[in-house]
């Protein structure tokens, strides 16, 4: 018998960790997203642009967000931290770009638990800022509800991640103009996924452009470590583990076409198949990379049309209609909803005058009414709404109820990659 979860979500505390290099006009919309969600606390490892004196200002005077700069003396403790001078990660270490933010992200992490441990923290989860959690499944759109659900011997839940499907070239804010989405394996049937295979790939090297193996949410207890950016284990016990079936985690990856030159424009791999290996891990990053380094704007707006948007509709309409694509409007009226109030604008102008307690009522109140802001916020939008995200599933089987359990997930005590989906060779 299960054990019930005795935290109710009105007084569960989550904690989202990042480590970024975006602006405010990424990270405000990512970060007031989760906070209407459900989140409490942020902890934001910064550099480049987030470190920015007048970008940490505004994130600093956010009532629950904590950020951490990479100082000098940051740097020498992390240099001696458990997690580094351990073998986990000899792999990552000494290499360039994504290999180097892997390892930059992991220590971050270790960084985090501790802090989320300092602050009474019920349970961590690690996001990029271009990664927005989708509480699909929980009786009201909620991360708290969705983890007060979750049975209290379960240490680990995993979300898999849905990446974006892009139906134009000319996106400049991916959360406000992205509704489509492809579905992770793990939320399809095994013969539509592989019968279909081909046509969604669309020649691209695998079934997702970037990584399939999901984020992941982990209970705050004693010996809690990372186990790369996408899991976490424990030094005293393997985790007990679920994999949830309806909710996910939005990766909006390569939406902007500007994307292909800021991730050349960060790494120092020379543009060939041979070198790119020691930046990327994964293959449609190196065809990326060596294309934005090689091509011209007009080769590269080509590359991308092909390779990344979407434009065959009859293609998209057998997609939608087989269950490989679908469309998620809530994340996205809940951002425009935020934006048009002037939540963004008022934390840039407020920063150095507002008070934190102040600012920290109007969120708690913005939460406690998120059972009546969301349905608001989704009459804003079109009214095709997804199904699956909003309504009674077409099979009958209520969304409002606990969201259901796929699996007990197997525990491995290397450090988790980001990975590439199953092709069509695991058919054999």
């Amino acid at each position: 018998m299960r054990r019930r979860n005795l935290k109710t979500s009105a007084t569960m505390k989550i904690c989202i960790t990042t480590s970024t290099s975006a602006g405010l006009e990424q990270i405000l919309p990512w970060l007031y997203y989760h906070k209407v969600i459900g989140v409490t606390t942020f902890f934001l490892f910064v550099e480049g642009q987030a470190a920015k004196p007048n970008v940490s200002a505004v994130l600093e005077s956010i009532p629950g967000v904590k950020v951490i700069d990479r100082t000098s003396e940051f740097e020498l403790k992390r240099g001696k931290s458990r997690f580094r001078n351990e073998t986990r990660l000899s792999d990552f270490f000494y290499k360039s770009c994504n290999y180097g933010l892997f390892v930059k992200q992991s220590l971050n992490m270790e960084k985090a638990t501790v802090l989320a441990q300092d602050a009474g923290m019920d349970w961590i989860i690690h996001l990029d800022t271009d990664e927005l959690v989708h509480p699909a499944g929980a009786r009201e759109y909620s991360l708290r509800q969705l983890l007060s659900d979750v049975p209290s011997n379960v240490d680990m839940v995993i979300f898999p991640n849905y990446e974006s499907s892009i139906e134009r070239d000319d996106i400049k804010d991916p959360f406000t103009e992205v509704s489509m989405f492809k579905k992770n394996y793990d939320h399809l049937p095994k013969e539509t996924y592989f019968s279909l295979y081909k046509e969604a790939t669309r020649g691209n090297p695998y079934y997702f452009l970037t990584y399939v193996n999901g984020k992941s949410a982990a209970r705050i207890q004693e010996y809690l470590r990372p186990n790369g950016a996408h899991r976490w284990h424990n030094y005293m016990k393997p985790p007990n583990e679920i994999k949830l079936e309806e909710a996910a985690i939005l990766h909006y990856t390569y939406a902007k076409f500007s994307d292909l030159a800021s991730r050349r424009d960060r790494c120092d791999c020379k543009p060939t198949k041979d070198d790119v290996k020691r930046c990327f891990m994964l293959e449609f990053d190196r065809e990326a990379f060596i294309i934005a380094s090689t091509a011209t704007e007009e080769e590269m707006l080509r590359w991308f049309r092909e390779r990344v948007v979407w434009t065959d509709k009859k293609l998209i309409l057998k997609l939608l209609r087989k269950g490989i694509l679908t469309r998620i409007y809530t994340p996205m009226a809940i951002i425009q909803g935020l934006k048009e109030s002037g939540v963004f604008s008022s934390a840039v102008v407020s920063a150095k005058t507002l008070t934190k307690e102040k600012f920290l009522s109007s969120m708690e109140s913005l939460q406690n009414k998120n059972s009546s802001v969301v349905p608001n916020l989704r009459a804003s939008a079109s009214q095709s709404i997804s199904a699956s995200t909003l309504r009674r599933s077409s099979d009958g089987e209520s969304q409002a109820t606990a969201r259901r359990i796929l699996e007990l997930a197997s525990v491995h005590n290397k450090t988790m990659r980001p990975m590439s989906p199953p092709g069509l060779a695991n058919l054999l």
